[in-house]
């Protein structure tokens, strides 16, 4: 059956929060949400491959647009034949616009109404990101899902940035609609407005009123407590249409995924499992194991029991803390599967529990729950010295 254009398709919802199950449909297949997405920043998701993504249950992975027209250039991956092609990932994929970017690189960059100038971090060239530019680089990449371009205000400056960073991203949302040219690629906007609650409702009504396929929640998981970043993001999905996904962008701690799910968020993406994984950090159901800490070295026990990924069916978390004294890549690679499958394996369990009328917050183990709301977001909590036993 030929593809009649990206479609959200809601098969269930929670009668006891706004946590709901569906399909949105692309070019390269459905993604079932709710959905975590492997973050693949350079067109791979560190020292994993596109088969492992595949078996981990992964249904979509991302990009970014400003890291892809730096190097190696549009140009040359839609000469390899788009960035499906060119990486062999077969399912959906998502681009970031390089909005972030604004925020991150923010000391090598300048923002005005035409768009962001951007001196290249890899050879100081002067480029000018404006929302048709990354419209068109996402349509030469062929991404399933292009996100338009948007403003990320640092989270300490002041009211006024806020609504200036907000405001003009709307203006912004408008151009990259506009610009739009790839049959099939969904568009989706990003909703900015700080942790102010009465502006964040005002950006999303605003948006929501922009014929997109889909809406982010961006600007949060910047540096703010948890006490304001729920808050917020309840102020976003009030005023965003239900019958389109909700992304709730960079959030990917277990507890925060559980949140963004019972909200009513639909995508996430976040670096985290394959950053933590790097350090030698794992997720478990009793909160996260440091495979470096003494404890660990005599422990025979996969990380967790019950957990089916390809690193816990073969190996012990003493096997891992060795590979990681050692400096060994091979303990970075497991604990990286090992994260990106708890991850997945999260949300498939919430997405089963809401098809099956039995979503409540009991599916979120305790030791999990975040203890300390005082926390920044997007930070992970300190990593204690949990024994896997």
């Amino acid at each position: 059956m030929a593809f009649s254009g990206p479609a959200f398709e809601i098969l269930a919802e929670s009668t006891g929060s706004r946590a709901r199950a569906g399909l949105f449909h692309t070019a390269h297949g459905p993604i079932r949400t709710p959905a975590f997405m492997p973050v693949g920043t350079n067109a791979a998701v560190r020292g994993l491959t596109p088969s492992e993504l595949e078996s981990l249950g992964a249904d979509c992975v991302l990009a970014n647009t400003y890291h892809l027209w730096l190097r190696p250039g549009e140009e040359l991956i839609q000469r390899a034949g788009g960035l499906h092609a060119f990486m062999r990932w077969n399912g959906p994929m998502l681009t970031d616009s390089g909005g972030f970017q604004i925020l991150s690189l923010r000391h090598f960059c300048h923002v005005e109404e035409a768009g962001a100038t951007f001196r290249s971090h890899l050879d100081e060239t002067e480029r000018l990101l404006t929302p048709e530019a990354a419209m068109d680089v996402q349509a030469a990449l062929g991404s399933d899902i292009a996100m338009a371009l948007d403003i990320c205000p640092p989270y300490d400056c002041g009211l006024v940035e806020v609504e200036r960073s907000t405001q003009r991203t709307l203006r912004w949302a408008e151009r990259s609609l506009a610009a739009r040219h790839a049959p099939g690629q969904a568009v989706f906007g990003i909703a900015q407005g700080g942790t102010g609650l009465a502006l964040r409702a005002e950006a999303a009504a605003a948006l929501a009123r922009l014929p997109f396929d889909g809406f982010a929640i961006g600007g949060l998981s910047v540096g703010e407590r948890r006490t304001e970043t729920w808050p917020a993001l309840d102020a976003s999905i009030d005023n965003l249409p239900a019958d389109r996904p909700r992304y709730l962008m960079g959030v990917g701690a277990p507890e925060d995924l559980f949140e963004g799910i019972r909200r009513g968020v639909d995508l996430f993406d976040c670096v985290l499992p394959t950053r933590l994984g790097r350090t030698g950090v794992a997720f478990t159901s009793h909160g996260p194991l440091d495979l470096r800490r003494p404890a660990a070295r005599l422990t025979d026990e996969p990380i967790e029991e019950c957990c089916d990924c390809p690193t816990c069916q073969r190996f012990s978390v003493g096997y891992l803390h060795h590979l990681f004294r050692g400096g060994e890549e091979l303990g970075m690679r497991l604990a990286s599967l090992h994260n990106v499958r708890f991850l997945v394996r999260l949300v498939c369990n919430a997405r089963e529990a809401i098809l099956g009328a039995e979503f409540d917050s009991e599916l979120l183990p305790s030791s999990l729950r975040r203890e300390d709301e005082e926390e920044g977001a997007g930070r992970p909590r300190q990593v204690s010295a949990v024994a896997a036993t």
